[in-house]
C-alpha cells in the first residue's frame, strides 16, 4: 500500500510509542493544568506542526537518499534497527519513568496562546531524540519496491509520518481531556509507567532486531 509494508506493526508499535510518557506528555500535561483545555489544546496543535516538520524532513531526505544509492539506504536502515533496539534496552534498564524521575508534572507560568503554542512546537521539533528517532523509525516500513521511484518513497514517508502524528494525537487528545485524572492515576499506581517502559522497550527491542534481520 503505497510503498508501505509490515503497516500492522507499524500501527502497533506507535501506540506504545505515544503511551510511554516523554517531554510532549509532560508539556501537555503541564499546560493543561495550568490553563485548562484551551491551553492543553494549543500544545498539541505546536506538537502536531513539529511531527508534520519531522515527518516533511524524512521524506524529502530519506527519499532522496534511496534514489541515489540503494546501498546507502540500507545502511540507514540497518542502523535505524539498531537504534531502535538501544531505545527498547534503554527503556528495559530504566528505573524510573518521566514522572518519578525528577520530571513530574509541576504548575507553569500562564502564558498567552501564541507562546504555548511556540513552545509546544519547539518542545518537539528541537528534540534531537523525536528527529533520530523519525530517521530510524520510518524507514523500516518501507516497502523495497518503493526504492524503484523516488516519488512513491516520498509519498510513503508522509504517509508513515501522518499516521504517527493522527495516532499520537489521538492519544494527546486524551491526555488533555483528563489531565488530572491522569496525573492523579500515575501517582496512585507508580508501576503502571514502569511497566509501559518495560513493554514498550520489549517491542522496539524485538523490532530492531526483526527489521535488521529482515534487510539481510
Amino acid at each position: 500500500m503505497l510503498g508501505i509494508h509490515h503497516f500492522g506493526l507499524f500501527a502497533g508499535a506507535v501506540v506504545l510509542i505515544a503511551l510511554t510518557p516523554g517531554p510532549d506528555t509532560l508539556y501537555i500535561l503541564g499546560r493543561t493544568l495550568a490553563q485548562g483545555k484551551r491551553g492543553g489544546l494549543l500544545s498539541v496543535a505546536g506538537i502536531t506542526l513539529g511531527c508534520l516538520t519531522h515527518t516533511v524532513a524524512a521524506a524529502a531526505g530519506l527519499s532522496a537518499l534511496i534514489y541515489a544509492s540503494a546501498v546507502a539506504f540500507t545502511g540507514v536502515k540497518l542502523l535505524g534497527a539498531a537504534y531502535l533496539a538501544y531505545l527498547g534496552w534503554r527503556l528495559l534498564r530504566a528505573r524510573s519513568g518521566s514522572f518519578r524521575g525528577g520530571g513530574a508534572v509541576e504548575g507553569l507560568p500562564p502564558l498567552p496562546a501564541r507562546r504555548i503554542f511556540l513552545q509546544g512546537y519547539l518542545t518537539n521539533v528541537l528534540n534531537p531524540k523525536v528527529a533520530l528517532f523519525f530517521l530510524a523509525f520510518l524507514p523500516q516500513f518501507l516497502d523495497p519496491a518503493a526504492s524503484e521511484a523516488a516519488h512513491l518513497s516520498a509519498w510513503a514517508f508522509l504517509m508513515l509520518g501522518l499516521l504517527f502524528t493522527v495516532i499520537g494525537n489521538l492519544w494527546n487528545l486524551a491526555l488533555v481531556a483528563g489531565a488530572a485524572p491522569f496525573v492523579r492515576m500515575i501517582g496512585r499506581h507508580p508501576g503502571l509507567e514502569a511497566g509501559i517502559d518495560r513493554v514498550t522497550g520489549a517491542v522496539f527491542v524485538a523490532l530492531g532486531l526483526r527489521l535488521a534481520w529482515a534487510s539481510r
